[in-house]
């Protein structure tokens, strides 16, 4: 599982100068109860604070995707920066 955060990076006037992304991979361990699953599947999802939708929901509606793994702990974990 990849979640990523994009931040806008300003120069010293504080006009926009470019984005990275900082990403925090979770890989988890191969288990027949998640390859049968298969549930988890690929998706994306985006949360914009300007937006109308309310974080709780979008929490809620990421919680319902992930439930295989909110009980298990990743075997590893990547957290890396790159330019967009």
């Amino acid at each position: 599982m990849d979640l990523t955060r994009q931040f806008d990076i300003s120069d010293d006037g504080g006009e926009h100068d470019h984005y990275v992304q900082i990403h925090c991979e979770l890989r988890y361990e191969c288990e027949p109860a998640l390859d049968a699953l298969d549930a988890l599947g690929s998706f994306n999802s985006w949360f914009f604070h300007d937006a109308n939708a309310g974080l709780d929901e979008w929490l809620a509606a990421m919680e319902g995707h992930l439930e295989p793994l909110l009980a298990r702990g990743p075997s590893e974990i990547d957290v890396y920066e790159e330019p967009v």
